[in-house]
Order: C-alpha cells, then structure tokens, then sequence
C-alpha cells in the first residue's frame, strides 16, 4: 500500500528528505517559493477584486472612478507576475532530477571555486544545510559562460578565473 506525502508520517517525510539528492531537494524548493508567490499574488488580486465590490456599493464619483482604475491597472501587473512565475514554474519543473551528466547543463547543480550554482532559474538565494546556493537561469552571463563545461575545467570570467568543481 502507498501513501501519498500528505499521509507520511513526520519521521517517514524527514527520511524522505534526506534521501533526497541535492538536486531534488533545490528543485523542491524552487517549486515552493514559485507556487507561493503564485498563491500570493492571486490571493492579493482576489482581496483587490473583493475591495472593489465593497467600494462599488458604496461610492460614486470621479475620485471612486480613478481609484477603480488604479486598482484595475495594479491586477493587471500582478495578472502579468503571475503568468511570469507560472512560466518559470513550468521551466523548473522540467528539470531531471534523476539524470546525471558530465557536463554543465539545464538542471545542473555546479560548484565553481567556493559557489554553488543551480540552473534553474533566477531566483532568489537558497540556504540548504548551511551551504548558499545561487539559482540562476541559462540566459545569466555566468550561466552561458559554464554550459557545455565538464568537470575541472577552468575559465575566466570577469577577470577572475574559476574552476568546475562539481557537477550533479
């Protein structure tokens, strides 16, 4: 019988965890910062949408006009945050955690010199057992300057040189 990760106990999520590899576990974490963004915005657009009602019933006037507009014009960027990160999700949720290769690629966890790089997607930095990790997207200079790049290769970039340390 299988249990869905809802189901499993606290020790059975925590051995589940650390089972996990390094991969796994940056792309599980990306996945949640995403959707919770997602979820933040919709909720705010939502709690917009309910405030307009409210306001609908009870005001008139040039001044209620404009301030609907304003609020129309803010769901309409946070409409277009939220169609960014659900691409950015679908990207991320490409990645084969399970595949291995021996050069830099889409997916890839690299450690150059003393920097941990996931290709992902730019987001923000991630503290996972007190190592810092960089999630970047293939498009950052850093990032086209490592694809194709295999295990103790060195480069310079930025005047600085760097070597392949790790790659997962």
């Amino acid at each position: 019988m299988s249990q869905n990760n809802n189901n499993q106990t606290p020790d059975r999520r925590m051995y589940k965890t650390l089972m996990m590899t390094l991969k796994e576990r940056l792309k599980t974490i990306c996945i949640q910062r995403l959707e919770d963004k997602i979820s933040a915005f919709r909720t705010i657009v939502s709690d917009m949408s309910a405030d307009a009602q409210t306001d609908a019933k009870s005001s008139a006037g040039d001044k209620h006009e404009t301030g609907l507009a304003m609020m129309h014009i803010e769901q309409e960027n946070l409409s277009k945050k939220i169609k960014e990160n659900l691409d950015i999700l679908e990207v991320v949720s490409k990645i084969d955690e399970k595949k291995v290769s021996d050069k830099v690629e889409f997916g890839s966890v690299v450690k150059i010199n003393s920097v941990t790089l996931f290709f992902s997607a730019a987001l923000p930095k991630i503290v996972l057992d007190d190592m810092s990790v960089m999630a970047i997207s293939n498009d950052a200079p850093i990032a086209k300057e490592l694809l194709g790049r295999k295990l103790n290769e060195t480069f310079v970039f930025n005047n600085c040189e760097f070597k392949v340390n790790y790659i997962e």
